[in-house]
């Protein structure tokens, strides 16, 4: 159950219905907000007299259902704007991994180029093996801000663990949550406290209801930028990296009020499939697409299959412009 409380209701007393409702408590847009278990159908005795309105929900996907507001929620990223009303898919894209100053310096051009606004690359990297590349750390997140004061990009980079989950915030214009930590609490509710748009991705793992719980504990931590990101799940398969679901993304369009993005690069594993793949999801209407593209992919420190080169990035991405026209979408 969600529910409002009246504007004139204090902290305190926000607090304490809270405690008595057994509720999390957060304020928004000049109201105190109460989400208790959707179990709850009916409201506390001794919340009543404070209520505004209330929201019965079918499940613990609360504060992200169309249920509870139809409309996608707008996130604003520095320049660019997506859901809401917005018929834009946002493009996001560059390397795996920061790797050197030359290498983010050629994704950079290359997205600047092409005027795609949000550069991609990671610092901190949750590598299966111990004895792979980690990543540039801190060094990495300093470079990439660099980058973004030269070129006027948006940055997204991950987050790995909790140990380092402030200086992502600190250095990002979107913090990535990856698929591997979509189960981290701490960092799903530092996240949740922190005014800055995040990308939550599925673990392959996951069920479309434990990937939206996951959102809903930074949404219930005030914190409502939050986009949900689609990179393939595990099944039989074994001829390419995941299976990207699309009937998945299908269902989240239609129940969520979370804007969606695609990643094709993770979910094919492969770079000869990105392309097909890219342009199926765009075709879907999503509101944002994560690809990798990187100078010299034989030589990447990570992921090295399924990046694209600079020039196959560029020839797939003017083929994306006129299927998003088609769908009544504009490429940003």
């Amino acid at each position: 159950m969600i529910i409002h409380l009246k504007e004139n209701i204090t902290p305190s007393e926000a607090d304490r219905l809270a405690e008595k409702a057994r509720a999390i408590a957060f304020r928004r847009n000049g109201y105190h907000v109460l989400v208790t278990s959707s179990k709850d159908k009916s409201l506390a005795p001794e919340v009543e007299p404070f209520t505004a309105e209330y929201f019965v929900l079918d499940s613990d996907i609360q504060l992200a259902s169309r249920q509870y507001q139809e409309q996608i929620r707008e996130i604003r990223i520095n320049q660019v704007t997506i859901g809401g009303n917005q018929q834009h898919t946002l493009m996001i894209a560059g390397p795996c991994s920061i790797e050197s100053k030359e290498q983010i310096t050629q994704s950079a051009e290359l997205l600047k180029s092409l005027g795609i606004s949000t550069l991609r690359a990671g610092c901190f990297k949750p590598r299966t093996s111990p004895y792979t590349f980690q990543g540039l750390g801190l060094e990495g997140l300093k470079m990439l801000a660099g980058i973004r004061e030269q070129y006027g990009f948006n940055i997204i980079t991950e987050v790995r663990d909790a140990t380092h989950v402030e200086a992502v915030i600190e250095y990002a214009d979107i913090v990535q949550i990856g698929a591997k930590a979509m189960y981290d609490q701490g960092i799903l509710r530092t996240c949740g406290k922190a005014n800055k748009p995040v990308l939550l991705k599925r673990h392959f793992g996951a069920t479309l209801q434990e990937f939206v719980q996951a959102a809903e504990f930074i949404l219930s931590g005030g914190n409502e930028q939050v986009m949900l990101c689609e990179r393939g799940i595990r099944t039989f398969e074994t001829k390419t990296r995941f299976t990207l679901d699309l009937c998945g993304v299908a269902y989240l369009k239609e129940h969520t009020n979370l804007p969606v993005v695609l990643d094709t690069s993770h979910a094919m594993g492969l770079a000869y499939g990105v392309p097909d793949l890219t342009r199926a999801c765009i075709a879907m209407g999503v509101d944002g697409l994560l690809i990798e593209t990187h100078p010299n992919p034989k030589v990447a420190k990570s992921d090295a299959d399924q990046q694209l080169t600079h020039e196959a990035f560029r020839a797939m991405y003017e083929t994306l412009q006129p299927i998003a026209a088609a769908v009544g979408r504009k490429l940003i």
